[in-house]
């Protein structure tokens, strides 16, 4: 029976985007082993947090984006920069008061891929040598957006790692909790942190300000999943030996929007692609600084509880 689910185009650009980064929740949760609902509906819940509205002004000049998601260009020193890369920023900008444009995707759950129970996700190729017959399964025409994107996915997944990153690509929730527990320790509980909406916003991009002291998670080892572009549920996860810094940050807009959110900040970005969009926005290059993000609301951290 072909699988009629329709990849929004603009989680595949965001997704592209982000390939190598990370997640988030206000609370972390504990996890005991094993697949359970309550987990399956917390993490359908984040991949469905992710909508075609619209994007304020903000304060370099960049300009509305219509509901199309047309993107603008801004007309300041970040000109020509997409809207979705306003997620990088560095250290120094962790400060109770500093005011930023942030961007943070919101999906209609409707536009959402659902996960898939394990058995069933296993019973389906996942590979680009299965690409035809998955676009046929799928009922996407060969040159179509959807086409593009599983293709891009599929890719993605099959990368070789960088040096010192353990990848995976999960295909479920039970196989995304058994690539953690073996990252972090076969005997370990897990918790998950990823970023929250502290009220009921749909605007992507706007400023935001750091209302109070970003508080520092510790963990020895992480591993970050991010949501990708299919139709079904696929989590890019990735674990990497190195010394990144954990934050939740709450964040205040003058609109009177809150978000909890989650950022990451790689301290060792010598293995990076110097393509990689985000030392464009920073004007570095790799191994020359540390690079943070904040962690969009479909991505999920999991680290030892």
């Amino acid at each position: 029976m072909a699988l009629r689910l329709e990849v929004t185009s603009c989680s595949f650009i965001l997704l592209s985007l982000l390939i190598a980064v990370v997640v988030q929740q206000s609370s972390a949760r504990k996890l005991t082993d094993g697949y359970d609902k309550d987990i399956e509906q917390f993490v359908n819940l984040k991949i469905n947090d992710q909508t075609n509205t619209h994007i304020k002004e903000v304060d370099d000049g960049h300009p509305k984006m219509s509901k199309n998601h047309k993107h603008a260009h801004a007309s300041s020193h970040m000109e020509h920069l997409d809207p979705l890369l306003y997620v990088f920023f560095t250290l120094s900008d962790l400060k109770v008061g500093k005011k930023m444009p942030i961007y943070f995707p919101y999906s209609r759950p409707s536009e959402t891929p659902k996960l898939l129970p394990k058995e069933e996700a296993d019973s389906i190729p996942f590979s680009t040598s299965q690409l035809e017959y998955l676009l046929t399964l799928f009922s996407f025409p060969k040159d179509s957006p959807q086409a593009k994107a599983v293709e891009y996915t599929l890719k993605q997944c099959e990368l070789e790692s960088i040096k010192g990153e353990t990848k995976f690509c999960a295909t479920s929730l039970k196989s995304m909790l058994d690539f953690a527990t073996k990252m972090l320790g076969g005997d370990t509980q897990l918790k998950v942190l990823t970023t929250t909406r502290l009220s009921n916003s749909t605007i992507l991009l706007q400023n935001y300000t750091i209302l109070e002291e970003p508080r520092e998670t510790v963990a020895a080892k992480m591993v970050t999943c991010h949501s990708m572009p299919y139709p079904y549920a696929i989590f890019y996860c990735h674990c990497q030996e190195s010394n990144n810094r954990l934050f939740e940050i709450l964040l205040g807009a003058d609109n009177g929007d809150r978000m909890k959110a989650s950022a990451i900040c790689h301290m060792d970005t010598s293995q990076w692609d110097k393509d990689h969009a985000s030392f464009k926005v920073l004007k570095t290059k790799p191994g020359a600084s540390h690079v943070c993000h904040f962690l969009s609301t479909d991505s999920l951290v999991w680290l030892a509880a």
